[in-house]
């Protein structure tokens, strides 16, 4: 199973990038397989010029085609999703999510952008034709406190979290697996027909 994570925000320290790190390290200590982009890894006139034969958009389209799953995380600006984040799905093809398990998460100042998942990221997921979108995950920001430690999360969000991630793993597993066009043809031409 492989699971391709999305970071939306163009800060190196985020704390939509401290969910998305505790949500790798939660998908592989549960055996799934993980790989990371970053918007801030992409070269930007690659993205501003919709440069499709850009490697780095070319690896990106191959790995979520081969993905079962997609977690998206990003900070809310404006009552939205990041710009960074909508250049990077604007490269994507059109049914991109097409069969693919979508988990949405977000983080913002206050409680007052927690809108931003449901009318402003999940639209645009679903026009890339994701399969199922899972109820996603709001952070204000006072749900994770940086310390010397590194980045703390509430026990609430925490516990959301761990949630939306057992839920992901559900829905992939119960996802339909694809028959092979020349498996299901030899079971056509071998079956027993009657009427």
């Amino acid at each position: 199973m492989l699971v391709v994570l999305l970071g939306g925000s163009p800060s190196q320290k985020s704390r939509s990038n401290v969910l998305l790190e505790r949500s790798r390290r939660w998908l592989q200590a549960h055996g799934i397989e993980v790989v990371s982009y970053q918007v801030r890894d992409f070269n930007a006139e690659d993205l501003l010029f919709a440069r499709f034969d850009s490697p780095q958009i070319q690896a990106l389209q191959a790995h979520i085609a081969l993905a079962d799953g997609l977690l998206v995380a990003t900070p809310v600006y404006k009552a939205s999703f990041s710009g960074a984040l909508k250049t990077l799905l604007d490269v994507l093809p059109e049914r991109a999510l097409h069969h693919k398990v979508v988990l949405p998460i977000a983080t913002g100042g206050s409680s007052a952008h927690m809108l931003a998942v449901d009318y402003a990221l999940k639209p645009v997921l679903a026009a890339l034709k994701a399969q199922e979108m899972l109820h996603g995950i709001f952070a204000d920001d006072s749900q994770i406190a940086y310390t010397d430690n590194g980045a703390q999360l509430a026990p609430a969000l925490e516990q959301r979290l761990d949630d939306a991630l057992q839920h992901l793993v559900q829905a992939l597993n119960r996802r339909p697996q694809p028959i092979a066009p020349g498996l299901l043809n030899e079971r056509l031409i071998s079956g027993r027909w009657s009427t």
